[in-house]
């Protein structure tokens, strides 16, 4: 199986993805709803958090695991590669490449949560393959509760997104991350905002998709020790409605979450 953990439920995004980029590969989810959002959190109760994910994925099957939180990519990728023996992927980088390929102008813009951000994490890797690229970042640190609560369209969402965006659209630039797994449910808010035809925005949800798509593509090997099925299980560590409401509009159909 493909294991996935987030902090809720935008990592979803993920898994929609990989349902339909790796069809048949089945995929058991966890969201770690009673703690939402780790962005506010310390690097070291993120890293605590991502290893109880990465055991609880791995006791339930998991072949394979993708970081789709970008706050537990930023500071705990590595910890994890150390600590256990299964392939481990993680948002970050895919969309780093990306955005590197798409960019015209060099300026690229990166939005995420506070943990993300403060982490510099993303500015990193667009300078080690772009030096001369210049990297503007912003935390958002309330779009993560906003989706998780289901104002994806409301009037105060709007107020907020046109507040943190504002300062990247003066620094005219041409592309911009979507640096947490919950942004892409906010797409169309923010590309409105940016101009969509000015500014390409970067989906780190389909990005590693894809990543793992070619891996596992290169790797026939290992695709043939992981678990087949179509029985997708999404694990919760705590159930709201709006959090159901959410996971029925990632995948247009109900989602049955299980908490545990």
């Amino acid at each position: 199986m493909i294991g996935i953990f987030d902090s809720g439920v935008g990592g979803m995004t993920v898994a929609r993805a990989v349902e339909t980029l790796l069809p048949g590969n089945q995929i058991i989810y966890y969201g770690d709803l009673a703690r939402t959002p780790y962005g506010s959190k310390s690097p070291e109760a993120i890293i605590e958090y991502s290893i109880a994910n990465t055991e609880f994925l791995i006791e339930h099957g998991a072949g394979i695991i993708i970081i789709a939180c970008n706050s537990a990519a930023s500071v705990a990728s590595d910890i994890l590669r150390r600590k256990f023996a299964v392939p481990i992927f993680e948002v970050i980088t895919p969309a780093v490449e990306r955005a590197v390929s798409s960019t015209v102008s060099g300026n690229i813009g990166v939005i995420g949560t506070r943990a993300t951000i403060r982490s510099t994490i993303y500015e990193q890797k667009i300078k080690q393959q772009a030096p001369e690229f210049r990297v503007f970042s912003k935390a958002c640190p309330l779009l993560v509760p906003l989706v998780e609560e289901g104002w994806l369209n409301a009037r105060e969402t709007k107020m907020i997104l046109r507040k943190y965006l504002t300062p990247l659209k003066h620094k005219q630039i041409d592309t911009l991350v979507l640096g947490c797994t919950h942004y892409p449910l906010l797409k169309d808010l923010i590309g409105h905002r940016m101009g969509k035809s000015r500014v390409r925005l970067i989906d780190s949800s389909i990005e590693v998709g894809l990543t793992l798509q070619k891996y596992l593509t290169a790797k026939p090997a290992i695709h043939e020790t992981i678990q087949r099925g179509n029985e997708n299980k999404y694990f919760v560590s705590d159930m709201t409605k709006a959090a159901a409401a959410t996971a029925e509009q990632i995948f247009g159909r109900h989602i049955d979450l299980i908490k545990v």
